[in-house]
């Protein structure tokens, strides 16, 4: 019997006995407002925060912010915006012309500024990385305090894909210089509104 099969028959025979994992009671929220500690943790990132009140729509909101844009693709109704048809099967040609991609979060995360994004609100896996300027829209009720309550909140068993987007795309090299939209968004603003369900917001 060689070494190596000698090495692994007595790993083999000493196996501890499993021990399951502990059962963890889910950790209580430690955010006394997270709509505070969402603003503080975003800013922190390099993101902005706007909250949108129902007077306004988004529409408006995104005319008087993003007035340069000509090109913008949204998840969310834009009444009397034109906006580029983006799929699936979008050429990467288009989606790298996106001057603004307009995204609805189910959720957003106030620890850490996190905003969760499905597949099926983006229009295509490559939009919130390629656009030049990201924009994500998220019910105010809807900001949790720890990743602990998101990932209670995540659908797995029929989640195909989706993902936390915080603050713009940061790099920086080992002299420590930082650079924004090396990598994605040049920019991130989140929009916190009454109601996400609510046409134009």
């Amino acid at each position: 019997m060689s070494s190596r099969s000698q090495i692994l028959t007595k790993v083999r025979a000493n196996k501890p006995t499993l021990v399951p994992l502990p059962v963890l009671p889910p950790l209580n929220s430690v955010a006394t407002d997270p709509l505070d500690q969402f603003a503080d943790a975003l800013a922190f990132v390099g993101g902005r925060l706007a909250l949108l009140p129902p007077e306004t729509s988004l529409a408006d909101f995104v005319t008087r912010q993003y007035a340069t844009a000509e090109r913008i693709a949204s998840s969310v109704p834009l009444a009397g915006m034109p906006t580029v048809g983006i799929g699936a099967d979008t050429d990467k040609i288009v989606l790298e012309g996106v001057d603004l991609a307009v995204l609805r979060g189910d959720f957003a995360v106030a620890e850490n500024a996190a905003v969760w994004v499905p597949e099926a609100n983006m229009l295509h896996r490559a939009l919130p990385f390629i656009a030049q300027h990201l924009l994500l829209v998220v019910d105010a009720s809807q900001v949790l305090s720890t990743m602990h309550e998101a990932y209670r909140r995540l659908d797995r068993p029929t989640l195909s894909y989706g993902v936390f987007i915080s603050g713009p795309s940061k790099t920086a090299d080992i002299e420590q210089s930082l650079v924004i939209g090396a990598h994605g968004a040049r920019s991130l603003t989140v929009v916190l509104c009454q109601q996400v369900s609510i046409i134009g917001c």
